[in-house]
């Protein structure tokens, strides 16, 4: 046993060994950028965080899983928020911060231990309907911190948060070695791209299980890479179905991203069954699979036996597909509204609203803090120049590299549907809310679980400027990065700060 056990660690070391330096300098890159965005964005002043914190509060304190959709937080919590004038600064461009030394002798007055209770009614708002595992982490760090005030626990959670983001950058690296095995210099340009970029900063840099997500998320497209490229071994279908389940229990969006991760493990079985026959599919569909599921079902169980939607809010998501709430065409018409411009013949659902330009890229651009904090409008127009340039020679790689795109037309279909489940899963939840609201869970971070894919459109796009300039472009593209992430946290700084 100890034989095995020495074995299986030698075996652990030389494959972390044999993982280039450049993708621990991306995953360094990416947990000091968000740890900087933790201490730039104000206590609770990021979208929905007094909710998720709400959610691992009652988790540790009680343990038990949050009872109740409304934001009802505990004495201690209000407190905080109360103090931090977060009410008033929330949605309100020209509020500030607390930062006068009378307001910070008063919050750390109030919140000394014992003043307030930690225990509220069990209430997390948005968040109660989201599975478990990202907050059950969390109430390590929240216990860990337990001796200091809440905003200590809240510093240490969202480090927590942090160290994910540096997960991530550092499977999109893998990824890309996989991926695009023939563009070395390039992969540090798209691991670059991604451990820099202000989106996963910010969004990594708080409380919100999405941090989480990203990772399993990059984890889960290299695995499937190294699957496409090297093979579907039993090993590596049981990492793919372990992701998936993770994946499941970490937030309701998964299930959007899962369709095409099966697709994967399905026509990578079927390559495998070209050689091995039948007994494939049992040796690594059939284990995958059924680890892929088995939370998701034993979740759906828990939640119909105590009177729930089987999947949380997300069962309503496609409402319009069983005619409970518009029609299909119509939802279908909102949803492709949802991203893109209106096509003849649809109904106008979102009235003057350009959704791609003024919705997707303001947030993709930048949209800070509680969904409050935008950039100068020049700021969004003068950002499609460098945008239009990168898509042009992502689009010239792509056509230079048509031949290889025929070979390898399964491993992009599972991309491709990956890609597409999510999309099709947000615009459902958004067509929840619709028509009296038009433009709901409008937020890019709901997409950088494809930062993978993000990332190899730059690693690509360097390469579409040819052999003697691809270098060049690369460079510029990770300098544009770089100052875009300035930028960013300068702009984060003047709205709550100045």
């Amino acid at each position: 046993m100890r034989r095995h056990l020495s074995s299986l660690l030698g075996s652990l070391l030389g494959r972390l060994a044999r993982i280039p330096t450049a993708a621990w300098v991306c995953a360094l890159l990416a947990l000091a950028n968000a740890t900087c965005w933790s201490l730039i964005t104000p206590p609770f002043l990021a979208l929905d965080e007094p909710d998720h914190f709400s959610y691992v509060q009652v988790l540790a304190e009680s343990g038990r899983l949050p009872s109740s959709p409304l934001s009802e937080y505990s004495p201690q919590e209000r407190l905080a928020l109360q103090d931090l004038h977060q009410p008033l600064v929330r949605f309100n461009p020209a509020g500030h911060t607390i930062f006068s030394s009378a307001a910070q002798r008063k919050l750390e007055s109030d919140l000394e231990e014992g003043e307030a209770s930690k225990v509220g009614p069990g209430g997390a708002g948005v968040a109660a309907s989201e599975p478990p595992l990202y907050y059950a982490l969390q109430t390590i760090p929240y216990r860990i911190a337990s001796g200091g005030s809440i905003l200590d626990q809240l510093q240490l959670m969202r480090l927590f948060s942090a160290l994910l983001a540096g997960f991530t950058a550092l499977f999109v690296f893998l990824f890309l070695r996989e991926a695009l095995p023939r563009l070395r210099w390039a992969w540090t340009v798209g691991g670059v791209g991604v451990a820099l970029g202000p989106l996963l900063g910010f969004s990594s840099s708080t409380v919100n299980p999405d941090a989480l997500l990203f990772a399993i998320s990059a984890a889960l497209f290299y695995c499937l890479a190294r699957a496409f490229r090297r093979g579907l071994t039993r090993m590596m279908a049981v990492a793919i179905g372990a992701l998936m389940a993770l994946g499941f229990v970490t937030k309701l969006n998964f299930a959007g991203i899962a369709p095409g991760a099966i697709l994967g493990l399905v026509l990578l079985a079927r390559r495998e069954a070209r050689g091995a026959g039948a007994r494939a599919y049992a040796r690594t569909l059939a284990p995958a699979l059924a680890i892929a599921f088995s939370p998701a079902i034993l979740y759906g169980a828990v939640n119909l036996l105590s009177g729930h939607h089987t999947f949380g809010i997300f069962s309503k998501g496609f409402a319009g597909l069983t005619g409970s709430h518009g029609s299909l065409s119509g939802e279908l018409s909102y949803i492709w509204q949802y991203y893109l411009p209106r096509l003849p013949g649809m109904h106008n659902d979102f009235g003057e609203l350009d959704t791609t330009r003024q919705v997707w890229l303001r947030n993709f651009v930048g949209l800070y803090g509680w969904a409050d904090t935008p950039f100068p409008n020049w700021v969004y127009n003068a950002a499609l120049i460098p945008l239009g340039a990168i898509a042009v020679l992502f689009v010239r790689s792509l056509a230079l590299e048509r031949v290889t795109l025929v070979r390898r037309r399964a491993e992009l279909a599972t991309y491709t549907v990956m890609m597409l489940g999510l999309m099709l899963l947000v615009g459902a939840s958004g067509y929840l809310a619709f028509p009296s609201t038009a433009v709901e869970f409008t937020d890019a971070r709901y997409s950088l679980p494809m930062l993978a894919l993000w990332a190899a459109v730059l690693a690509l796009a360097a390469r579409g400027a040819g052999r003697r300039w691809g270098p060049v472009a690369g460079v510029l593209i990770v300098m544009l990065v770089i100052g875009h992430d300035l930028l960013s946290q300068l702009q984060e700084i003047a709205r709550f700060y100045a």
